[in-house]
């Protein structure tokens, strides 16, 4: 079949390099204008855009799928559109455009976390279960019939952004599955079953971690909004980034045995070289940290220069 792509983070190029690599024909890909990174805000072509262009392909940049957008998808005369992460919303007449329509990835086990920030809010819930969809685009927000789908297991306090830098690789294989199956029959599909629940897009007051819960909450906390909108607490009434945090189940392992676990929660203290940081039932590891106007630092390093010990609301 000849597919139309779009994509635009990292997150997508997995899929779109494996559908080249499959040897399917994706006669255009469609991605996001080059945005402003880094402290000088240099133009910086999307990771979908530089790969795309990689591999030889014609790209599109827009920031909606408009008439200008389904044109030029139009021209291409693609049997099927595959969506990752374009980060905008494919309407009529681009959506009914294919004649095998859309499909989208999507990381979560729908119909369970429907929007924006699937792998965010289930690692912000305690979840350790990912899953992967791939189903049929529809007008309605992510309700589509489910083509194929599966689910791996992650540590806890394994961040978002490196959960779903492993979903990119293991959806695709979701994603090529789908493309067979449409391939076989076009009409392939079942209803979404289950209990719907949504995943709203992250602020920066999401980042706000609660340090008086249990270690557990912190943790899967801390683990949703990292990297981005980025975790942080107050120290003396400036955010303190809390970068890197981390399970500490013994004790022992600081080579330190007076771990004080009846310190305030929100106390770091260093301990046996350690950060070591008290919730209300238990210590997590601290390891790095970036105080507001400066570097990202070692937690310790950071530690060492306050006598040892800070305190965190």
């Amino acid at each position: 079949m000849k597919i139309v792509f779009a994509g635009t983070p990292e997150f997508a190029v997995p899929s779109l390099r494996a559908l080249v690599a499959a040897g399917h024909e994706v006669v255009g890909v469609i991605t996001r204008e080059d945005a402003p990174h880094g402290r000088k805000r240099v133009l910086t072509p999307s990771p979908v855009a530089t790969a795309a262009e990689e591999l030889g392909l014609p790209v599109l940049r827009a920031n909606t799928l408009d008439d200008a957008a389904t044109a030029w998808a139009a021209a291409l005369a693609p049997d099927l559109g595959v969506i990752v992460a374009y980060g905008g919303l494919v309407r009529e007449p681009l959506l009914s455009l294919p004649s095998h329509g859309w499909i989208n990835l999507h990381f979560s086990e729908l119909p369970r976390w429907r929007g924006a920030a699937p792998v965010q809010r289930a690692l912000e819930a305690g979840e350790q279960t990912l899953g992967v969809t791939v189903f049929r685009l529809v007008a309605a927000l992510d309700a589509g019939d489910v083509l194929t789908r599966d689910a791996r297991e992650f540590a806890p306090g394994t961040s978002a952004g490196a959960a779903l830098t492993e979903l990119a690789d293991f959806g695709t294989a979701a994603v090529l599955e789908a493309v067979s199956l449409l391939a076989l029959d076009p009409a392939a599909g079942e209803p979404q079953r289950g209990e719907e629940t949504y995943a709203r897009k992250l602020t920066r007051e999401d980042g706000k971690i609660d340090l008086a819960r249990p270690a557990a909450v912190v943790l899967a906390h801390w683990a949703g909004v990292t990297p981005e909108p980025g975790a942080y607490a107050l120290h003396e009434g400036q955010p303190l980034k809390l970068l890197e945090l981390a399970p500490l189940a013994e004790t022992s392992d600081l080579g330190a045995t007076d771990v004080d676990l009846a310190a305030a929660p929100g106390t770091v203290t260093l301990i046996g070289g350690a950060a070591v940081l008290t919730t209300s039932d238990g210590p997590l590891l601290l390891r790095r940290v970036q105080p507001a106007g400066k570097p990202a630092m070692e937690a310790a390093a950071w530690l060492r220069g306050r006598d040892g010990q800070a305190v965190l609301a």
